[in-house]
């Protein structure tokens, strides 16, 4: 009857153990194949011993039947803290080992020789079941010392795992418990009370059903596994692998799918031999080998966007080379495209309208600069003709490329040109009007046009986002009647003290009222109005703009000859 038991518990171990070979995943750890290796054979030595018929046979089963608590202990301990998330250092996993096989070493050596487990050892057949009656020696006690240690190490695991561990399953906890205690306590309780009947066996056999259901939970578990199951299984995702020599290992079918020239490619051969590849997975490989950033591409097929990323194929933890992963990118391609398409439509209404607004902006801005330059006592188109010569000089100044001037600073110029006098909307009629020679006191006031200008300009622009423009149009305003000798007004500025685009306002400004008629004067001679201009370089006039003044003179000329002003 024992023996039928032991067989059936043999067998049924056994199917267990093939159960486990069919939910195998690479990423299970190793411990738990190596208990369902050595839990069937050391079943199978105690149905060996039963069924004995010497001490020869009997000796042998015994040393088959050792294998389970022998190795099972220290595997079964090594599972425990690797699902308790308790890591063990690889040298202190190998110091167990042997010390492990020391003892089993002991129990293959025959009874009575030094370090031999047994001191002595005989044989009977019991009502039909093959019995070894042994007399234990010294290294029996270091084996019972082993398995309260190792009984001891993993209930301590278990229970710190249980109330600090949060990432340890709790119900795992507990089945590891019930499977610790049933596995050290059936290993005692035979030798404690007698026992007719050896249970460790049945217990093995019950360790194994809950390793399975442990097992079959621990899927779940491994975030990465299942989510790369998860995508594999839904079909959505492809994957090619190669090694570090570029040479191809595999893919799956939804990578053929989406790249149907993998199909060419030959295991273990350098995708580098097959031309269709060395503008795609070769250069991507580089790139991403060269800067770890560059791991993301994309390839159009058959109306459709697929987006490649590249990254290391590992191997546990190991790099063993590289891995694409592929997916259908055409969705949110087109949406980004869709999304592009509109912002590009959305900028270009907004630059027009911005352009709009500038303009009437610019407008107002003459608008108010002509309004007060109706109120002079000059012929009118003063601003635009400042403007003019603005523009004529700075033309030069970009011949010689002068580094203050850049294009931005260039066209600011041009813009703020007009509303140089704007402060004179300030100044009484009587003053402004006036046609002859101002008094002391009737200049003063007129002087005053200047920072009133600037402190219009600044009213304006102050809310403008073009903060280089009001800056230079608040210049040209302040400081245009300011003089390089330091004599001008109203801040006696000196030499470069002065804005650089008042100072190209000045020449435009005195160049203007020279050459243009006035209602008390006529309009000087170009000869004149050229000595004068040059008369005043270096005191009225930046000296270093006299070349720039001396190359645009024809241009000038030219201007007021064809403008009949």
């Amino acid at each position: 009857m024992l023996q039928t038991s032991l067989l059936i518990t043999f067998i049924i171990s056994s199917v267990l153990s093939l159960i486990y070979a069919m939910m195998w995943h690479k990423h299970f750890d190793v411990h738990f194949t190596l208990i369902f290796v050595f839990l069937p054979i050391s079943i199978l030595g105690t149905y060996m011993l039963s069924v004995s018929s010497n001490l020869e046979e009997a000796l042998l089963a015994n040393r088959i039947l050792y294998l389970g608590p022998c190795f099972g202990v220290p595997f079964l301990s090594l599972m425990i803290f690797y699902l308790c998330r308790v890591n063990v250092n690889r040298v202190i996993k190998a110091i167990l080992l042997l010390m492990n096989s020391a003892i089993y070493a002991s129990v293959l050596l025959p009874p009575g020789t030094a370090f031999s487990i047994y001191d002595s050892c005989s044989f009977e057949i019991k009502d039909g079941t093959g019995n070894l009656i042994k007399d234990y020696g010294q290294m029996h006690k270091l084996f019972i010392i082993m398995l309260i240690v190792y009984a001891v190490m993993c209930l301590c695991v278990l229970t710190y795992a249980f109330f600090r561990k949060k990432e340890a399953s709790r119900m795992t906890i507990l089945l590891l418990f019930v499977l610790e205690i049933l596995s050290t306590g059936s290993y005692f309780a035979r030798r404690l009370f007698d026992m007719p009947i050896e249970p460790t066996p049945f217990v093995y056999v019950l360790g194994q059903l809950i390793i399975l259901f442990i097992v079959y939970r621990i899927g779940l578990y491994d975030v990465n596994d299942s989510g790369i199951d998860s995508l594999v299984e839904r079909g959505n995702t492809g994957f090619i692998s190669f090694d570090y020599k570029l040479r191809y290992l595999g893919s799956n079918e939804t990578a053929k799918k989406f790249w149907p020239e993998i199909e060419s490619l030959r295991v273990d051969r350098s995708v580098e031999e097959f031309p269709g590849f060395k503008d795609t997975a070769v250069k991507w490989i580089h790139r991403f080998v060269h800067d770890e950033s560059k791991n993301e591409y994309h390839f159009e097929k058959d109306g459709k966007n697929y987006q490649v990323d590249v990254n290391y194929l590992y191997d546990g933890r190991r790099r063993r080379g590289y891995q694409f992963f592929i997916t259908d990118d055409t969705a949110d391609q087109e949406y980004i495209k869709l999304i592009s398409r509109y912002n590009d439509e959305l900028n270009e209404e907004v630059e027009e309208k911005t352009r709009h607004i500038v303009k009437m902006h610019d407008n107002l801005i003459l608008s108010m600069a002509t309004m007060v330059e109706s109120r002079d006592n000059s012929t009118g188109g003063h601003i635009r003709r400042t403007s003019t010569c603005v523009k004529l000089l700075i033309d030069e100044m970009k011949k010689d490329n002068v580094p203050e001037l850049t294009d931005e600073f260039c066209k600011n110029v041009i813009k703020a040109a007009p509303m140089h006098d704007l402060g004179k909307i300030a100044v009484d009629d009587a003053v402004l009007r006036k046609p002859g020679k101002f008094t002391p006191e009737e200049f003063e006031k007129m002087k005053k046009h200047a920072p009133e200008g600037a402190k219009i300009v600044h009213e304006i622009l102050k809310d403008t986002d073009d903060e280089s423009f009001r800056v230079i149009a608040e210049n040209v305003a302040h400081y245009h009647h300011e003089r390089w000798d330091g004599s001008g007004y109203p801040s006696g500025l000196k030499g470069e003290q002065i804005p650089l685009e008042a100072r190209i306002m000045a020449i435009a400004d005195v160049y203007d009222a020279l050459v243009s008629k006035r209602v008390y004067k006529e309009r000087m001679s170009f000869e004149k109005a050229d000595s004068i201009i040059m008369e005043g370089m270096g005191k009225h006039f930046d000296k270093g703009l006299e070349k720039y003044y001396v190359a645009a003179r024809p241009h000038l000329e030219d201007y007021y000859r064809e403008s009949g002003e």
